[in-house]
């Protein structure tokens, strides 16, 4: 089985008085971005118990798509959008560990 190359883990919390914009900016980001060379899943999601914090789950075929992501006009975009409103962020780059695999 051909595993993603890429798996990136985004937390985003937003400052509580900017919820809404944070929350519109993010889901702006989904339809394009999963147009994207390389773009294997981009789903977004919103904390049931704190609707201020935001996770993405992204699978990547590369590198190098993440870095065109990152460059990408919608992203861009969105990090100036959401400048001064955003509590916290944290993006994790993932490594999938298979049982009996090596890691």
């Amino acid at each position: 089985m051909n595993m993603p190359a890429v798996t990136v883990v985004a937390k985003v919390v937003a400052k509580r008085e900017c919820l809404e914009t944070v929350k519109a900016e993010l889901i702006k980001l989904i339809a394009p971005t999963r147009k994207e060379e390389g773009c294997i899943e981009y789903t977004l999601h919103q904390d049931s118990q704190d609707p201020a914090v935001f996770i993405f789950y992204e699978n990547w075929s590369s590198e190098a798509s993440l870095a065109g992501h990152m460059q990408s006009k919608h992203f861009i975009s969105y990090i100036n959008a959401i400048d001064g409103m955003i509590e916290d962020k944290a993006v994790h780059k993932m490594i999938r560990i298979e049982p009996g695999g090596e890691s």
